[in-house]
């Protein structure tokens, strides 16, 4: 009798055993889906095209780069000119995702035309400033001295933001400018000046920046009185609106932010 209840006594033990053991597996079985569940892929691919004003070609070239960096798989194609002539683009049918004007008129010229997917939004600021060649050969000092006679003196036209630009500051400064040439972007202004074609041209503070030693930048106070502020939208006929989103975002970002700002741009 002490045998066999020995053998129970065995058996009792094994079943509890194998039970608890059983029973520990399935209590580490939800763990180990836990990587598979929070672990996260980029599912961006394709190609997104981005309509941008002249003057962002330096930062929008950099978030480009980023942007493809971070999301393998993707590709960012850039058309830069002036915001007037890309928004007569767009509503000619061009094939653009993403538009980033130089002021907010030329994009609420797309938005009432209603080729915008959702609002615009803001990202960054600039300011005009007086770009001369470094020897300052008509010794520019001041917004003023644009208008003296003998100064060869290149601004962008009115429809252009840069030019608009210009137009309020003529306004506010009671001061008429005579042009010998007005150009459809900023950087053909920056153009004349670095090539000797002119005395002086007006240009964004950021141009005059990432212009380097090539030009000298000339402040003037009068620039506060047209701050031009900066949109990115995505635009309706987008056919990959997921990467255009993704992309507004990486503008808009904090990395996107540093870009700009140390490019010069403010914060909108």
């Amino acid at each position: 009798m002490r045998t066999l209840h020995l053998k129970k006594s065995i058996v009792a033990t094994s079943v509890a055993v194998g039970l608890a053991g059983a029973l520990a597996a399935c209590g580490t079985s939800a763990p180990s889906a836990t990587p598979s569940s929070t672990s996260s892929t980029s599912t961006l691919s394709g190609t997104v095209t981005v309509f941008a004003a002249a003057s962002l070609k330096a930062t929008f070239t950099q978030l480009a780069k980023d942007f493809e960096a971070k999301n393998p798989g993707t590709k960012v194609t850039l058309s830069f000119a002036g915001s007037s002539d890309l928004v007569t683009q767009i509503s000619q049918g061009a094939p653009a995702d993403v538009f980033a004007s130089a002021d907010t008129k030329n994009m609420t010229k797309l938005a009432d035309a209603k080729l915008l997917d959702g609002a615009a939004t803001n990202f960054a600021t600039n300011f005009l400033e007086i770009a001369v060649p470094p020897s300052n050969p008509a010794s520019i000092a001041s917004f003023a001295d644009l208008a003296k006679p003998g100064v060869k003196v290149v601004t962008c036209a009115s429809q252009v933001p840069c030019g608009a630009a210009t137009d309020t500051v003529e306004k506010a400064a009671g001061i008429t400018l005579s042009p010998v040439s007005e150009e459809s972007s900023v950087t053909d202004v920056l153009g004349k000046v670095t090539s000797g074609e002119a005395d002086a041209g007006l240009v964004y503070v950021t141009d005059v920046k990432g212009a380097g030693g090539k030009v000298k930048g000339v402040p003037f106070p009068e620039s506060d009185k047209a701050v031009n502020t900066y949109p990115i939208a995505t635009v309706s006929s987008s056919q990959n609106k997921e990467l255009a989103a993704a992309f507004i975002a990486a503008v808009t970002s904090e990395a996107g932010k540093k870009v700009l700002s140390d490019a010069g741009f403010g914060a909108p």
